[in-house]
């Protein structure tokens, strides 16, 4: 066998095995990118713990595992709990509602409307006299409602064990980091040259600013939408903030929760509120969405809200619920690199979030 021979058997050989690797590392691919996406991010944090705990690796990997465990995974328990409970009500609640049909008249609020309130009561006394109509077009929209409430559930439910495993393999990830970060510069510098180092630096960057965009645009709605739940009297206001946390990833997530609020405010009576909470709902909690996330973004890396939004639902699609934050995230990052291939200048340095020994 002469050399060329031997060379081209050990490329196969090699690849032969990597194959063999992905294969075995396929189911848990997403749950792989997810945690080093949240040890990229959160790395100052765990290089102050490691500082405070005496440079112990294990000791250090593990408090930070037990801090995501606490901040990520108890709230999402009893967010998915909440949403069972709350799907299992709304069903007994409507169900009834839909088999009585609508009131001979609107509300009054309704009716009192200015330019449409007449039109308004004149259309629901027509569908209220038509009761066979009214069912069938309640039933129509029934159905649907029902499974889409049973899929975010399921959604919800499979997000829990996905955050199981990514904090399992968290862990594995603060205890090696400065070691993995050292061997892809490595690895990277052999491929590319500087290039590759760049392009390191540049994930890094990118990296943490979608996460930080993403993640605080969804805390400072969670926060806002806590506070209009706790000045309009919902019930479970804290339930309803954490749920906004995590639905505010999804473009038309929010509104689901304060409309809802809004329409149990209104079910009970209290109009007034229920205004309040639609208003509270439209002019602040939506708006952060407008303003927060591309300033928070746009720190490390510009990136257009149509790629959020097709990153949240095909992440979700292709990764499940952790897809909603890993997928933004892996658009982003090829969006930037991409920018930064086709650029006609050379690549201008950036300064890069630097993963050291902490």
């Amino acid at each position: 066998m002469d050399l060329s021979q031997k060379r081209i058997a050990q490329i196969v050989l090699v690849s032969f095995l990597l194959a063999g690797c992905l294969l075995v590392l396929l189911p848990f691919l997403a749950s792989i990118l997810f945690a080093a996406v949240i040890c990229i991010t959160t790395w100052p944090i765990y290089a102050w713990l490691r500082r405070k705990l005496r440079q112990r690796d294990w000791l250090s990997a593990l408090a930070m595992t037990l801090l995501l465990f606490l901040v990520i995974l108890v709230p999402m328990i009893g967010l998915t709990a909440g949403l069972a409970d709350g799907i299992s009500s709304a069903i007994d609640t409507f169900g009834p509602a839909f088999e009585r049909g609508l009131p001979a008249h609107p509300p009054d609020w309704l009716r009192t409307l200015p330019l449409a309130g007449d039109s308004i009561d004149a259309y629901w006394q027509k569908l209220a006299q038509s009761r066979e109509e009214v069912m069938k077009l309640l039933r129509q929209f029934s159905e649907p409602a029902r499974n889409f409430a049973l899929q975010i559930g399921a959604l919800f439910g499979q997000g829990l064990l996905q955050l199981t495993l990514v904090i399992f393999i968290a862990f594995f990830f603060y205890r090696d980091g400065a070691a993995i970060m050292r061997a892809l510069r490595t690895g990277a510098q052999r491929l590319g040259g500087d290039l590759g180092t760049q392009m390191v630096d540049l994930a890094q960057n990118t990296v943490t600013g979608v996460m930080l965009g993403i993640v605080g645009t969804a805390f400072a709605q969670a926060v806002i939408a806590l506070i209009g739940f706790l000045i309009a009297g919902v019930p479970g206001a804290v339930l309803l903030g954490a749920g906004t946390f995590f639905l505010s990833m999804v473009p038309i997530g929010p509104p689901l929760l304060w409309g809802g609020a809004a329409w149990w405010l209104y079910d009970q009576g209290d109009t007034g509120w229920a205004i309040f909470m639609v208003v509270w709902g439209v002019a602040v909690i939506s708006s952060v969405d407008n303003f927060l996330k591309p300033i928070l973004i746009s720190r490390s890396a510009s990136l257009p809200i149509l790629l959020i939004a097709l990153g949240v639902f095909g992440g979700a699609l292709a990764f499940g619920f952790i897809g909603i934050f890993l997928g933004p995230t892996l658009l982003a990052l090829g969006h930037v690199l991409l920018q930064r291939w086709t650029m006609k200048d050379e690549l201008t340095e950036r300064p890069a979030l630097e993963l050291p020994e902490p």
